[in-house]
Formats: C-alpha cells, sequence, structure tokens
C-alpha cells in the first residue's frame, strides 16, 4: 500500500472500512486467518484516489490539427460528448477529481452545473469556467479577454457557478528561443486586486505563468498555484518554498510536443531542451521543499485524458522523485490544493477511495494504464 503521504510502502496491511470511511488500517501478518467478510487483494498494490490539478476537458490530445479546431468550435451537444468520454478516460486510470482550467465558451462549466449538480457522481470536478486575459495577448482559446474595467472587477462580476479562477499570466514557451520570456499580461497592483477579489468569494486562483517576471508577478499577488511555471528561476522557487504556495509543472506538454513535432526538426529539440531544464527545476523544487500538486494539461497535442497522468508521475521519477514522493503529488498535495477535505490518503477517518493495480509497486507508474479496481466511499466501481 502506498498511502498518499509520501512515506515508505506498507507491506501485509489490512484495511478496515465502515460506511465510506476508513475505519482501521493496521499490519496483518501473513499467514493469519483471515476474517470471513473479506476481500483478498494480496496481488495488489493499493493507492489512494488520484487527481489531475490541471486539465481542459473539451479538447483531446489528437495531433490532428483540422479535429482540433473542430473541437474549439464545437457546440455545446458536441461538447457534452467530449467532456464525458475524458470524464470515463480519467475515471478508468484512477483520477477520481479534476481540476479543469477553462474553455472560451465556458462548455465544462456548463456541463457540470448541468449534469453533476445535486447527483453523485464517481469523479469530483473542478471548473473555471472561463480564464483571464489581456486583449491581444495569448489566451483566447481557454478564455476571454478583459475588455472593460479592472481583473477584480471582472472576477465579482462574473463568479457565479465557478470552483476557482484561472488567469493567464504569460504567453507560451518559445520553440525558437531557449528560455526567452514574454512580458505580464498583468502588472502586481492589477493582479493583487484579481487574486484579493477572488479570495473574498471564496475562490483560489491558478495563473498561468512562465518566466522570472511573470511568476514573480503573481507570487507576490499571493495566487494559490502557478500553472507550468518554465524558466521560473531560483528565487521564485525559494519564494514558493518559504510561503507553500503550490506549484503544477506540467512537463509533459514538452515531451509530447517533441514526439509529435514532425518534420519541425528545431522546435522538436527546443522541446527537449525546454523539458530537461523543467525537470532540473523539479528537482530543485523537490529539495527546497516546494509543493508540487500533478497536472498534465491533457487536452494539449499528444496529451491525453487519464493516460498523461502516467507520463507526469514518470517525468516526477526522472527529476529525483521516489514513487511514494510522486503519488503524493498526485492525491494528497492535489487535494490539499483542491479543497478535497478528508480526500487523497489512505488514513483512518479519511474517505474510502482508493484504486488497486496488479502487482507489486515496482509496475508503477505504467501499472496505472491497467488498474483492476477503483473503490468509491462504500463501493467499488
Amino acid at each position: 500500500m502506498i498511502d498518499g503521504s509520501g512515506v515508505q510502502v506498507r507491506k501485509n496491511v489490512l484495511i478496515k472500512i465502515k460506511d465510506g470511511f476508513f475505519e482501521e488500517i493496521r499490519h496483518f501478518p501473513s499467514g493469519k486467518m483471515k476474517p470471513s467478510t473479506f476481500s483478498d487483494l494480496s496481488g495488489y498494490t493499493l493507492l489512494p484516489a488520484l487527481a489531475d490539478a490541471h486539465v481542459h476537458l473539451i479538447m483531446s490530445g489528437t495531433a490532428d490539427q483540422e479535429r482540433r479546431k473542430q473541437q474549439l468550435n464545437e457546440n455545446f451537444g458536441q461538447a457534452q460528448e467530449t467532456i464525458s468520454f475524458h470524464l470515463k478516460q480519467l475515471i478508468a486510470h484512477g483520477v477520481l477529481a479534476v481540476r479543469d482550467g477553462g474553455d472560451k465558451k465556458g462548455y465544462t462549466q456548463r456541463y457540470k452545473n448541468r449534469f453533476m449538480k445535486g447527483k453523485g457522481s464517481s469523479i469530483c470536478l473542478h471548473v473555471a469556467g472561463k480564464a483571464w486575459h489581456k486583449p491581444g495577448r495569448y489566451g483566447n482559446f481557454v478564455g476571454r479577454a478583459l475588455k472593460r474595467g479592472t481583473l477584480a472587477a471582472g472576477i465579482m462580476r462574473e463568479c457565479h457557478g465557478i470552483d476557482h479562477v484561472k488567469i493567464i499570466q504569460s504567453g507560451l514557451n518559445s520553440l525558437r528561443y531557449f528560455g526567452e520570456e514574454s512580458g505580464p499580461q498583468f502588472q502586481l497592483k492589477a493582479l493583487r486586486e484579481g487574486v484579493e477579489a477572488a479570495s473574498a468569494l471564496g475562490l483560489k486562483t491558478m495563473v498561468h505563468a512562465n518566466g522570472i517576471v511573470p511568476v514573480q508577478i503573481a507570487l507576490d499577488a499571493g495566487c494559490s498555484s502557478i500553472e507550468h511555471g518554465f524558466f521560473m528561476g531560483m528565487k521564485n522557487l525559494l519564494q514558493m518554498a518559504e510561503k507553500q504556495i503550490f506549484w503544477v509543472p506540467t512537463a509533459g506538454t514538452m515531451k509530447a510536443f517533441a514526439e509529435h513535432a514532425g518534420e519541425r526538426g528545431e522546435e522538436r529539440l527546443m522541446a527537449l531542451r525546454n523539458l530537461e531544464h523543467q525537470l532540473e527545476q523539479i528537482g530543485l523544487a523537490r529539495r527546497l521543499g516546494v509543493p508540487i500538486a500533478l497536472g498534465t494539461d491533457s487536452g494539449s497535442m499528444g496529451v491525453h485524458h487519464g493516460s498523461a497522468l502516467i507520463g507526469e508521475l514518470q517525468l516526477l521519477l526522472d527529476a529525483g522523485f521516489s514513487i511514494e514522493e510522486a503519488i503524493k503529488c498526485a492525491s494528497f498535495n492535489n487535494a490539499r490544493l483542491l479543497g478535497l477535505d478528508g480526500k487523497g490518503l489512505i488514513a483512518k477517518g479519511m474517505r474510502a477511495d482508493f484504486v488497486a493495480v496488479i502487482g507489486s509497486p515496482s509496475g508503477l507508474p505504467e501499472s496505472l494504464g491497467d488498474i483492476s479496481l477503483v473503490h468509491v466511499g462504500e463501493r467499488f466501481l
């Protein structure tokens, strides 16, 4: 059993569940008589239910550019089918909570409000609705431009039905010049007021930011998490460690781009170089104590809902994390970031949400591609 706290794997464990919660977890010596009402999972590894802290549910990971354009312009009925399919993919990989980063038509928010309100669901969906960005700057496909008033006023005006606020603070990584930084979209005063407005509404802020200056402003503004964070630098990492601000690195996006670059050889090499630098930052963040939450940015080209979590976990291992630490990023850390009290750990008093994969922990994370059992509360799915 990997319990989600980051401690070493435990073997020969007996877990008692009552009324949908873990009642007792203790050592169970091999060869001891088993209780009559007993589910024998001795050939499995148990993990807490996982979460993905950064996805875009209206988009698939296809590399077909025509299909990607179609998805961005689908009507709600078509988007509904796409979102439903992606949620099933996530559950099949042990993901029972997901944080969406927004879409320009707010379809994911509309989906949640129409189909997931007041109903028992196997997966918890947190939505941003539409992200905020400056006119003429990057971010149109995930949200809307701030065309009037202040960011704070916009957030206060359009907060109904969302679970968090998504703000675009920089552009994308350059695939031509290594480490090139785009200017910040919002200056400190405007962004701080926006974060404070969200906080007054009880909403956390996820901020898309790459580069030293955009990340620094987001941190000084008091954001809840930095999304992506490529080339943010040591000083920003130190501040995140001190303030315990979450980082969602989404390193797999660069790996996926490199794999689908085709004839764009120079861009492929730059993507791999960006990935290498991001893994160095992740390793440094681990040593400094920056809380890392696993997010895949699924819906990006080559980044598929559910299965991308396996690749992102592997990249954490490549950066120096143990498998127990990596699972913590995808379970307990994500539960904290999403505000899922009572979830993310296999521990007494926590909700009995867990997954089981055949074999030992040495098969992880690849074995997450063939999950045998998913348990939610009082039942197996």
